[in-house]
């Protein structure tokens, strides 16, 4: 496209008029005219008064012959038969115009058939003269500048071309009133469109241009451009704060780091590699914003190291399904992610550091266990997840900083009672958490009192539960073990033929004597007056009864 719009060896490319038909409009007819130059193609529609006064002002100002356009017709001028010669006529005036003006149209020719609009020497010349005349108000104001795709692409041709800058004679449209205005711009805009521009057949994020012309330039903003033809953006970055690109990337690489391509190793410059390095890249060292969203970009990739100084990034609306290489930017603070392509957060803290803001909005998350150490977190977006349990925000609910959570449009906001149920789960802090973006009622903040209280007594519970069943278990073993042992003693036998067993009152006694025993140590006392019998088998029926008695009102 650059050489059939630009010509060939920087020959001019062949221009044509046609006059493809006509439409009645109220009482007068409108002709339709295509105009191409090389590949370009436009329409554009004028009645028969507007082709009279382009030959008034070209028969006084460039001596054309005052015969060469058809006469007017005062009766029937909207035959249809009139139309149709009328129409073979105009093109074969405008065609004759074209012949004789073959470099540089006059400017009232160039605006009859929008060459300001759409062909490489007519956008520059008007270019040219709108900044004669506003370029320096421009500046003093300090304003962003807009600027299309097509007239960078025409300034950039007419560069490469070499030709005069002021080709037509008119001081005004000389190119050096462009180039001086972009020399000293601080804030650009480029913005494009989605389709074709106008009327025309040109698709302006196809076209190549060159914006090393901008020297000073401290933001810009581009949209609707093809990523990999836009050359001499990295020649800003010494001054270069703020930048946008959307609807116009397939990578963050090409954006950043475009000469990567060039080379098989870089590195930024600064940082020391253990590899063999072909190139060593400048950083954007001034660059604290950069807003990548709304393009197709897949990955986090590398190139995020030569921005290290950033503080704000976007990167919503794309499909980035990891999150990566961020642990370089230190700076960051604020960053986007949401609409992407997102299922876990897993190790997130080890490349967030020292985030504040972060939008998680429209990814598919499920959990959120990854965000459960990010202490300098203020404000986070999780709506329009995947979310289900409320559980899952205890992960969020003891992060120090957090003012700011939302949750809306996830699964678990559909559950009865849900914002106090999640507001709960912030402890003592959700007084000072805003949840989706409604300040929290006292009558909420009662609520969760409640729902707090209920949740300490099932915990009381739940240890008193456990304590009890390992007092329980603890007494079984012990008794099990007293038994053993009571079972295989004998008490001292009267006569030396005949022993005599314990009977089944004193093993009865003893487990009781070890139960009040183990009883009296749970309970932290050691009386000294009390003495549990170790041997039944030497203590008296009555006597052993006694001792357990004394010890268990002892413990009561």
């Amino acid at each position: 496209m650059e050489a059939a719009a630009g010509g060939e060896d920087g020959e001019e490319p062949p221009r044509e008029a046609r006059v493809l038909g006509s439409e009645l409009v109220e009482t007068y007819t409108v002709y339709i005219i295509q105009v191409s130059v090389g590949s370009h193609q436009w329409t554009v529609k004028h009645r028969y008064s507007d082709f009279h006064d382009l030959h008034e002002k070209l028969v006084s100002e460039k001596k054309i012959d005052k015969n060469l356009l058809p006469p007017k017709k005062i009766i029937g001028k909207n035959s249809k038969s009139l139309v149709e010669k009328r129409q073979k006529e105009l093109e074969v005036y405008l065609q004759t115009l074209l012949a004789k003006f073959p470099v540089t149209a006059p400017k009232v020719l160039s605006h009859f058939l929008h060459f300001d609009l759409y062909e490489i020497n007519g956008i520059t010349a008007a270019l040219a003269e709108e900044l004669f005349h506003k370029g320096e108000q421009l500046l003093m104001a300090g304003e962003v500048f807009t600027i299309r795709p097509l007239q960078l692409y025409a300034v950039t041709q007419q560069l490469l071309q070499g030709k005069p800058s002021c080709a037509n004679g008119d001081a005004k449209t000389d190119l050096g009133h462009i180039l001086d205005f972009t020399c000293r711009l601080k804030y650009l805009k480029v913005s494009g469109t989605g389709g074709p521009f106008g009327t025309s057949n040109i698709q302006e994020h196809l076209l190549p241009f060159d914006l090393s012309i901008f020297k000073s330039l401290h933001q810009i903003e581009i949209s609707h451009c093809g990523g990999k033809l836009i050359k001499g953006l990295t020649s800003s970055k010494h001054a270069l704060a703020t930048m946008s690109v959307r609807f116009s990337a397939m990578s963050m690489k090409e954006i950043l780091v475009p000469e990567a391509s060039e080379f098989d190793q870089w590195e930024p410059e600064g940082e020391t590699s253990s590899c063999p390095v072909t190139a060593v890249i400048p950083t954007w060292r001034t660059l604290t914003t950069l807003d990548m969203s709304h393009n197709n970009i897949s990955q986090i990739d590398d190139s995020v190291k030569l921005i290290p100084k950033i503080e704000f990034l976007d990167l919503s609306h794309n499909g980035v399904s990891l999150v990566e290489n961020l642990q370089h930017l230190y700076n960051l603070v604020h960053l986007d992610l949401s609409y992407n392509k997102l299922t876990s957060l897993e190790g997130v803290h080890t490349k967030l550091g020292n985030i504040k803001t972060l939008n998680l909005a429209g990814n598919q998350l499920e959990r959120l266990c990854g965000l459960n150490k990010l202490y300098s977190l203020v404000n986070l977006d999780l709506s329009n997840n995947k979310i289900e349990q409320i559980d899952e925000v205890k992960n969020i609910g003891n992060l120090p900083c957090l003012e700011k959570v939302v949750l809306s449009s996830n699964p678990l906001s559909i559950i009865p009672d849900y914002r106090t149920k999640v507001l709960a789960q912030f402890g003592d802090r959700a007084s000072e958490v805003c949840l989706d973006n409604i300040v929290t009622t006292e009558k909420e903040l009662d609520t969760v009192e409640v729902l707090k209280a209920i949740q300490k007594a099932k915990e009381v519970k739940y240890k008193l539960s456990n304590s009890d069943k390992k007092i329980s278990e603890d007494y079984r073993l012990t008794a099990a073990s007293s038994k053993s042992n009571c079972s295989s003693l004998t008490v001292r036998p009267s006569s030396p033929s005949l022993p005599r067993p314990v009977s089944s009152s004193q093993e009865i006694i003893c487990e009781e004597t070890v139960l009040a025993s183990s009883l009296l140590q749970s309970s932290g006392s050691t009386p000294t007056d009390h003495t549990v019998p170790q041997r039944c088998f030497e203590i008296p029926d009555s006597r052993c009864k006694n001792q357990v008695i004394s010890i268990l009102l002892f413990i009561l």
